[in-house]
């Protein structure tokens, strides 16, 4: 069942792909595409570069850098090297990107030129990486061109097979509740999530032709959308942003079949088509989604309406992606995000008491397996507080069957307490969003005088008018009276991180 052939080095992945696939497109974009020998080559070359610069064992190099084949090539000479790979949003701010720089001490940054004003406004007071490579652009002093790293091997500069259980990638957390932290991951963990997910139950082998919209600084892009990628020998198209135009563009050209997403993009994809009255999924035999509860009715619609199988599953970053996923097949629960992974403990506690919950009670889902973090860096208490006995406390709630199909209810600190009655507010928000003139939802919990917390929507309208009271009345039909949100607010959008999860705290400032 899991496929312990995948969980190799990176090196030699690229040596064994290059070998097996020479010509064969490895990873493309709009502006360039790479085959499996030259992505070998050139990512050979970059490691010898970065050594002879003098990155050290373990030395930190940031990519900040748009989704790109650039990205992919530069991420794999990193771990090829010895490095730790940071990988940072694009579109981070200022006071982002600093933190990252000093939490993670990078010693290089790969970005590009429009970026290095923004680098010197940072190093005027706070981190200054010693070496600066940029993708495009005239290059002057200690700021280095990509392009001459690649092209290049380093005379006198070896490289020995890198260690897949050190730490090599250090990914930032979502930050849905504040500041973001270091998660230490290492390429087993990754590999085992390939290994027992994405090839065992979606199916993803060297047949397929991927079309990625997910923004590769995550986690979840980071082990589907490029290391599995690789450890399959597949071909995969990355866009550089999702839109929903773009992405029917390119499915529309034909020659995908595999697609992974997070639940917005589905959402949002599934209304274009039905305005338009199109059907741009031919071909393609399978979707996945994951970083967000996906609702049930969105995945029985988009099913429904194009034919093709969209598997959800429950994935975090501190367990290299993911924890359970649904099979392919008509055996699913709806709404559920599916059985655990092969080889993966999982149980759903009390979280006062630390003892299991009956099948069905709602409880705090904890796991253990290969695929968990080393760590959080530099945080030794919260390392402390979410790795216990072996098993990773993930701070979410669930429920349990008696077939083990999961549904996660909410999280523990999202958890809204309305005069001592516990309220989810995923359950809320699926109700809602089961309104046509509803694109979009979230659910926060308010602070009120005498209630301690009142339950707070704030939604996106179809292209109509809402009706605050229609809403409430339709909630009062479908959900106990104490749920029914007290506050309906209208807002453009719902401020999401890439990999689709609410910021619940953004839409709370907004109101208190």
């Amino acid at each position: 069942m899991i496929r312990t052939d995948l969980i190799a080095p990176v090196s030699e992945l690229l040596e064994r792909q290059a070998k097996r696939f020479p010509g064969k497109i490895a990873y493309s974009d709009a502006y360039r595409a790479i085959t499996y020998t030259d992505l070998e080559t050139e990512t050979r070359n970059l490691a010898t570069q970065l050594k002879a610069h003098g990155l050290s064992d373990g030395g930190a190099v940031a990519l900040w850098l748009p989704n790109s084949v650039d990205w992919v090539v530069a991420c794999f000479a990193v771990v090829r090297a010895g490095g730790l790979c940071v990988p940072i949003s694009y579109d981070s701010t200022k006071t982002e990107v600093a933190y990252r720089l000093e939490d993670a001490a990078c010693d290089f940054v790969i970005t590009k030129s429009e970026k290095v004003a923004m680098l010197d406004a940072i190093a005027a007071d706070g981190p200054d990486p010693s070496h600066r490579i940029i993708t495009d652009g005239d290059t002057a002093g200690p700021v280095l061109a990509l392009g001459d790293l690649l092209a290049q091997r380093a005379a006198g500069v070896e490289l020995t097979a890198d260690d897949i259980d050190r730490v090599s990638y250090l990914v930032y957390t979502s930050g849905t509740t504040g500041r973001a932290k270091g998660v230490k991951l290492s390429t087993r963990g990754m590999l085992w999530v390939t290994a027992s997910c994405w090839v065992p139950i979606s199916g993803l082998s060297e047949d397929d032709r991927v079309l990625s919209p997910l923004p590769l600084f995550h986690s979840y892009a980071l082990n589907l959308s490029v290391l599995s990628i690789l450890a399959v020998g597949a071909s995969e198209y990355i866009m550089e942003k999702f839109s929903t135009a773009g992405a029917i563009e390119q499915l529309s050209k034909g020659g995908f079949t595999f697609m992974p997403g997070v639940p917005t993009m589905f959402h949002y994809l599934l209304l274009a088509a039905k305005e338009q009255g199109s059907k741009p999924f031919e071909g393609v035999r399978c979707c996945v989604s994951a970083g967000a509860i996906m609702p049930g009715t969105l995945n029985n619609e988009f099913e429904s309406y194009f034919g093709v199988q969209l598997l959800d599953g429950y994935g975090i970053t501190e367990t290299s992606t993911m924890v359970t996923m649904n099979w392919p097949g008509k055996y699913r629960v709806p709404g559920s995000c599916g059985l655990p992974l092969p080889g993966l403990a999982v149980r759903i506690i009390d979280p006062v008491s630390g003892k299991d919950v009956e099948f069905g009670d709602e409880g705090e889902l904890i796991c253990r397996g290969p695929n968990l973090m080393h760590g959080y860096h530099n945080k030794p208490q919260e390392t402390a507080a979410a790795l216990r006995d072996g098993w990773y406390h993930t701070g979410d709630l669930a429920r349990s069957d008696k077939s083990g199909f999961l549904t996660i209810t909410g999280r523990l600190k999202e958890l809204i307490i309305r005069g001592g009655q516990n309220i989810a507010p995923a359950e809320i928000e699926e109700t809602i969003l089961l309104l046509d003139e509803v694109r979009d939802c979230a659910i926060v919990g308010i602070s009120h005088e005498t209630l301690g917390e009142v339950p707070a929507a704030f939604i996106v309208a179809a292209d109509c008018e809402i009706d605050a009271d229609s809403i409430r009345a339709f909630c009062r039909e479908r959900l106990s009276g104490y749920k029914v949100p007290e506050h309906i607010h209208i807002v453009d959008e719902i401020p999401r991180t890439g990999s689709g999860k609410i910021m619940r705290f953004k839409l709370r400032d907004l109101v208190e």
